[in-house]
């Protein structure tokens, strides 16, 4: 009988699932980085969300972990390089929240453009400033999509059907995958989107894909969306572009630390703030969680 370690919460239904395929659970969710060593030598697999951080040394103690189930999409929290050469299988569930994050994409376009963050917090002040907060309408405007995966599919569908034009710009992709995106360059993207919306990895030494250079490139009116991974633009840079009037605004839902500890980008006026709510939505965790167990009863079968 595999016994399996739940690191991190999934839904209570994904939980019984497994326990009525056979699994021996056990649900601990707030291990330490030092417990969890002491802890995972006993188990055969593990399903971690973001919070657990399986790194070298956790894994190396690891003796008899066959599977790391991701459940979610990035995987920047698990040594992959380790865990191949330690013979333990990763996988994830990539389709599970994609919904999600594209939605809370275009929940910060609707917030930036219609001045939302701003209109809540004068009107907590107690200040009417109606005036100031005149906005754009989406429809008509132009979208430029950095990755078109799965969740930037979903997002050029979206603002298509909103009355948007969807662009896009995948560094492994040529040709348009839907009809309603057109690929082009990047430099042509950053040029002529109206909101600019990432939807790529992190990958560290590659470093920040939008930078001083390329936010200098973008319409002064154009705001910046990312929902993808903190890392993926560079924080001070982005600090002085919304400064300096380079860009309009931004949205942000990942930092590239969390908690954010940039107060000086925190505090710029025109900046819509989620704390990394991207996959955080019930049906969203119910998908996340069922295909975890999905993924567990693939590997070890029926037990």
């Amino acid at each position: 009988m595999p016994k399996v370690l739940i690191s991190d919460p999934i839904a209570d239904e994904a939980v019984e699932k497994l326990r009525d395929a056979g699994f021996e659970l056990e649900e601990k969710t707030d291990l330490s980085a030092e417990e969890l060593t002491d802890e995972i030598s006993s188990y055969d697999g593990i399903v971690v969300r973001s919070g657990t951080k399986l790194r070298e040394p956790i894994l190396e103690a690891a003796e008899d972990l066959k599977i790391i189930v991701r459940a979610g999409v990035g995987l920047d929290n698990i040594d992959l390089d380790c865990a191949e050469e330690l013979g333990i299988e990763v996988r994830n569930t990539p389709e599970a929240s994609s919904n999600a994050v594209a939605e809370l994409a275009l929940a910060h376009m609707f917030a930036l453009s219609r001045n939302v963050p701003r209109g809540t917090a004068s009107l907590k002040e107690q200040r009417w400033i109606k005036g100031e907060l005149k906005g754009n309408e989406l429809m008509g405007k132009t979208v430029g999509i950095i990755g078109i995966g799965r969740i930037g599919q979903l997002v050029a569908k979206k603002c298509d059907a909103l009355g948007m034009e969807p662009v896009a710009f995948d560094r492994y992709v040529d040709e348009a995958p839907i009809d309603e995106v057109k690929m082009v360059s990047m430099d042509e993207l950053l040029k002529v989107s109206d909101f600019v919306t990432l939807h790529i990895p992190f990958v560290e030494s590659e470093g920040a894909t939008i930078g001083g250079e390329e936010l200098r490139q973008m319409k002064e009116s154009s705001c910046l969306i990312n929902c993808a991974r903190g890392g993926v633009v560079d924080e001070a840079a982005l600090t002085e572009a919304l400064k300096e009037g380079w860009i309009a605004g931004a949205g942000l839902d990942v930092f590239n630390e969390e908690p954010p500890g940039n107060d000086e980008l925190l505090s710029v006026d025109k900046i819509s703030l989620t704390p990394h709510l991207g996959a955080s939505t019930f049906e969203a965790q119910s998908r996340v969680g069922e295909q975890a167990a999905d993924e567990l009863i693939d590997f070890f079968g029926e037990v």
